[in-house]
């Protein structure tokens, strides 16, 4: 089997994994992480590769006769029918063969316009279906072969899709209330057995949890102040914002000593009511999604894990930037943290998981407190110089995503400008300073309606044609790509002219 992308489906891989192992059938893992590596090996395994599509996902994938159509002797011979026939019967028959002809041509044209319509409607947008881990745990389920530990990538790989900001709220909540079926059942099956399970066993349980990154191996105070919800509403970048975390906290009854501890160090009298007390005066400051559905996970007598946690550590661990090295090695790593056998690696996840959420929030700082974000007319434009604190990190794709989806959040909390909120937001960063290349991402606009649909890929695509710009299109997200620094200006100015 090869990965496709090495983040998108990073999570399918496992479930993979387990099925071959199963049925004790070799394979090989080849991941990739561009449309060039993509090539390299199909064109090697092109005889292994099956394609696996959920039918009932709403892809709006066009119909085949609207794309294809055999193609069509347009010319008759109306030559061979010299048979004797009348003058008057031949002319009937060649003006009923000029319509005819006529008519296709028309029908035709009609169609052939039609599928530049249907393929401009297909193609204009980059959107993300059902995860698929959740779609080889499906097949593993109709194959009777559907394991707990399947289960829980399942959950980990829409999790992630939830962290990303990849799918909207209401298909979260839907494949949410699937997967909890299937919670229920396993758990209801691991009660009939007639020994009960030991405490090494995993037990994965549904919960309403609060919307905190990391704050169970964190203290209260850093995940409050790293998370993008709660930093976004309350202004964490300001002195005024500081002054409402610090108001929110006495609301709630929290001491300081307390909340600036770690979580599993904090009063068991305060952590058994603490979900309910942040709920509560959350309400008041305007923070009214706090609360979440999720999955976490139980194994022996201390481990406990939410989903958001082990996506946090499995992107960490495949974009750590601390060691240099290719980035399959890094791919393997993430993959090993989500085995139960591999703490360790779990644990180095997540505080490079922390290392990455405090770098983007001081990046988020950085950039409101000095006005780097501007409109552009059509969108917000921000750039990263050489030189910036954590900018290695930001030359990564899926870091760089975290941080302008975040900073957009932020910024629409922070200005007065009604136009400015309504924006879509490209973001660079400097990627390769010897060859003189920039990674350039676009976030479409932050709305309550949005549905996650991303237009920049077929335009980034235009205005590099446009202007003969230097660009690499190789990522499997189409609206990020890698631009010459000094051919980013004609880009940019082609991008104004070809939104506005």
């Amino acid at each position: 089997m090869f990965v496709s992308d090495c983040r998108r489906e990073f999570y399918d891989v496992i479930v993979s994994q387990a099925l071959f192992q199963c049925d004790h059938v070799p394979y090989t893992l080849v991941p990739v992480s561009g449309w060039q590596e993509l090539e390299t090996a199909f064109l090697e395994h092109k005889d292994q590769i099956k394609l696996l599509v959920k039918q009932d996902d709403d892809l709006d994938v066009p119909a085949y006769d609207d794309i294809f159509r055999d193609d069509e002797d347009e010319e008759e011979d109306s030559e061979n029918e010299s048979d004797g026939s009348e003058p008057s019967e031949k002319r009937r028959r060649f003006e009923e063969d000029v319509i005819e002809r006529t008519m296709k041509r028309r029908q035709r044209r009609e169609w052939e316009a039609r599928r530049r319509e249907i393929l401009f409607d297909y193609e204009q947008y980059e959107y993300h279906g059902t995860s698929s881990a959740m779609v080889m745990f499906d097949l593993a389920w109709m194959m009777s072969k559907d394991l707990n530990d399947m289960l829980w990538w399942a959950i980990v790989g829409l999790t992630d899709q939830w962290v990303q900001d990849k799918i909207t709220q209401m298909k979260y909540v839907t494949d949410i209330g699937i997967l909890q079926r299937h919670v229920s059942r396993h758990n209801h099956r691991n009660e009939d057995e007639e020994n009960s399970l030991s405490i090494d066993c995993m037990r994965i349980a549904f919960e309403y949890d609060l919307r905190l990154a990391l704050y169970q191996h964190w203290s209260l105070y850093e995940s409050l102040c790293n998370t993008s919800y709660t930093s976004a509403s309350l202004k964490l970048w300001s002195v005024q914002g500081q002054k409402r975390l610090q108001e929110f906290l006495a609301d709630m009854g929290l001491p300081l000593k307390q909340v600036k501890q770690k979580f599993n160090s904090m009063d068991m009298s305060l952590k058994e009511n603490l979900r309910e007390m942040i709920e509560e005066s959350a309400s008041k400051f305007g923070m009214k999604d706090l609360r979440v559905q999720t999955f976490s996970i139980h194994f022996g007598f201390k481990n406990k894990f939410s989903a958001s946690d082990i996506v946090y550590a499995a992107v960490s661990l495949m974009e750590n930037v601390e060691k240099e090295g290719p980035e399959a090695a890094n791919f393997i790593k993430a993959l090993d943290s989500l085995s139960r056998g591999n703490l360790d690696k779990l644990h180095q996840g997540l505080n490079l998981a922390k290392k990455q959420l405090r770098a983007i929030h001081q990046t988020i700082a950085s950039c409101i407190c000095t006005n780097l974000v501007i409109s552009q007319g059509p969108f917000l434009y921000c750039s990263l110089m050489e030189g910036t604190p954590d900018v290695k990190l930001f030359s990564k794709p899926v870091s760089l995503c975290l941080l302008s989806k975040y900073l957009l959040k932020s910024f629409v909390c922070s200005t007065k400008n009604k136009r400015c909120k309504l924006l879509p937001l490209i973001m660079a960063a400097p990627m390769d300073v010897e060859q003189g290349t920039v990674i350039m991402v676009g976030i479409p606009p932050e709305t309550e309606s949005s549905d996650k649909k991303n237009f920049f890929g077929r335009a980034f695509e235009k205005a590099a044609d446009s202007t003969n710009s230097r660009t690499l299109h190789n990522h499997f997200d189409m609206s990020i790509i890698e631009l010459k620094t000094e051919d980013r200006s004609k880009f940019l100015d082609a991008l104004i002219s070809l939104l506005s």
